[in-house]
């Protein structure tokens, strides 16, 4: 396999879809891998692992089974859950599905029934000790884009965060000798509990400020708390017990999972650019293990003996497209020549940061084109070197990775692959590939629609309502992109309290990128029509 360079001072000349520049077949061949590998988490040896065969032999049981409740009794809770396939949902993961998607831009790989038997991201390891429930890249980077499975997009509700935290509550009242006894486990069903009650002691998680977001900023930041300060972190009774004071433990400073196909332009990762070298989904690997626990030396070797999976889950990663927005809505559903008029607006306000997106309506011999051929992107332009301003925008995030970029640099696993973190003062601005599917918009999700980020931030709704992207009627606004507002909001949305964003809180602020960006000394740049000009021609990117 080629290398690639991922060196702080690489140059991207041209986005590296095919990072590691192979032949089209072993292209192809090893992108479809990779993005098993995003279905199915790889890493075999995770600590933190829940017996798959007694959690479903519990929820099997009917809800007023006597042993349920003696469960129930001996840990203190009650559970708002009836099957798997409820927490499956809590949790936020999709189904696979059941034919193929042509609006998809990202093919699933060849599956067996058994494999789409659960929803996208829960996987099954198959360790020494039995049977062991897990979950996977696409939990996150996965969206429901109005019934179309999308791998890379963002997940709207994510909670994976939570659930370590419900973990962690459970785990004191675990006896994993009386769970044998009731659930009627395995000896090795029964090692498996030992092995993630002891992991979770090490686990920092923490309640994301609103759903939507995440906390695995502060997952890692509290979960190497928990660890000594040598260059494995090794974990320690003392440790855990006395973890050391961070200040993520109040301070907010949740985001959004990243789409993926952005990554091919950049040569820094995160929406802060903190991670100035290093291959990002090995960091990805190592954030997500030291969340659950594990012993570093042990991923050290894992990361050594599994290159081959690693290399692949980079190039799907790499090589992921975004939806196109003609797919959803129609071969006629952006006006053409209204997304012209806006594509000056871009270049006036956007291009600087945001990158160059030649169209094929500028191209000669256009005008034998037809309207879907019209409206494509021919070549993106980004930055060589990936950018991180400051634009005003609420500065939680980037000012978090302050509080453990050092305990990340000292690790031995860190020097060996090559990541460095540095902190930075502000954020990536993003190419802006599928921008009309990223909704809602900022690293924090406080803008709604595309309509409210061209407005002035005091004009802004200070609270929306979020819903799931089931109907493209009801949960959508095509004409401002985003969520519905006001009236316009389905009702369902407005009876849930967890759907709803408030500005004010900490970490949720919405001001920022309109000065100098859409105004000039406070006055507005465009008036309302070339607003939605320019929203036209951002359809088509």
């Amino acid at each position: 396999m080629p290398q690639a360079d991922w060196s702080r001072d690489v140059e991207v000349i041209e986005p590296r879809n095919n990072i590691y520049q192979l032949s089209e077949y072993d292209f192809e061949k090893i992108v479809l891998a990779g993005r098993k590998h995003a279905l199915f988490y790889p890493v075999t040896i995770s600590e933190l692992l829940i017996p798959y065969k007694p959690i479903n032999n519990f929820f099997d049981s009917a809800a007023n089974d006597p042993v349920r409740r003696l469960i129930f009794d001996i840990v203190k809770v009650a559970s708002p859950f009836q099957s798997m396939a409820g927490v499956y949902k809590w949790l936020g993961l999709h189904e696979y599905p059941q034919k193929v998607q042509n609006e998809t831009p990202n093919a699933f790989p060849e599956l067996t029934a058994y494999e789409k038997s659960l929803p996208m991201g829960a996987t099954v390891i198959k360790t020494q000790n039995g049977e062991a429930l897990t979950f996977g890249c696409v939990a996150c980077h996965s969206g429901n884009l109005f019934g179309v499975k999308v791998l890379g997009l963002t997940n709207r509700f994510p909670r994976a965060n939570e659930f370590f935290r419900e973990g962690k509550k459970l785990a004191p009242y675990v006896n994993t000798f009386v769970f044998k006894n009731i659930l009627q486990t395995t000896e090795g069903e029964r090692l498996l509990m030992v092995q993630s009650k002891e992991a979770i002691k090490f686990v920092g998680a923490k309640e994301p400020s609103v759903l939507g977001l995440d906390t695995s900023l502060a997952q890692v930041a509290l979960s190497l708390a928990k660890r000594n300060q040598d260059e494995y972190a090794t974990k320690t009774t003392f440790s855990h017990t006395f973890p050391r004071q961070n200040k993520l433990s109040t301070m907010v400073a949740d985001s959004k999972p990243a789409v993926w196909w952005n990554l091919k332009y950049k040569n820094r990762w995160l929406s802060d650019g903190s991670i100035v070298s290093g291959n990002p989904v090995h960091t990805n690997f190592l954030w997500n293990e030291i969340g659950r626990g594990i012993d570093l030396k042990n991923l050290e070797v894992w990361l050594e003996d599994n290159t081959d999976k690693i290399e692949a889950l980079t190039a799907a990663v790499f090589a992921s497209k975004s939806p196109r927005y003609e797919k959803f809505f129609g071969d006629h559903s952006i006006d053409v020549e209204k997304a012209k008029r806006g594509q000056k607006h871009f270049v006036q306000s956007c291009q600087k940061c945001h990158g160059t997106y030649e169209k094929a309506w500028d191209q000669p011999g256009a005008s034998s084109y037809t309207q879907v051929d019209l409206i494509q992107t021919t070549r993106t332009i980004y930055h060589k070197k990936t950018p991180v301003k400051d634009v005003g925008t609420d500065p939680g995030r980037y000012l978090g990775m302050n509080e453990f970029a050092a305990d990340l640099n000292r690790l031995a696993i860190s020097k060996a692959l090559g990541t460095v973190v540095e902190p930075q003062k502000g954020y990536v601005p993003p190419p802006l590939d599928g921008i009309w599917a990223r909704w809602p918009y900022f690293h924090n999700n406080s803008v709604p629609s595309l309509c409210a980020l061209l407005s002035q931030a005091s004009f802004r709704p200070v609270t929306y309502v979020a819903g799931e992207a089931k109907n493209k009627t009801t949960d959508f606004d095509q004409e401002c992109v985003g969520y519905p507002l006001g009236a316009k909001a389905p009702q369902a949305w407005k009876n849930d309290p967890d759907y709803l964003y408030d500005t004010r809180k900490e970490g949720l602020s919405n001001k920022g990128h309109d000065e100098r960006i859409l105004l000039n000394n406070g006055q507005e740049i465009y008036t309302n029509e070339q607003k939605f000009e320019l929203i036209e021609f951002l359809k088509t990117l």
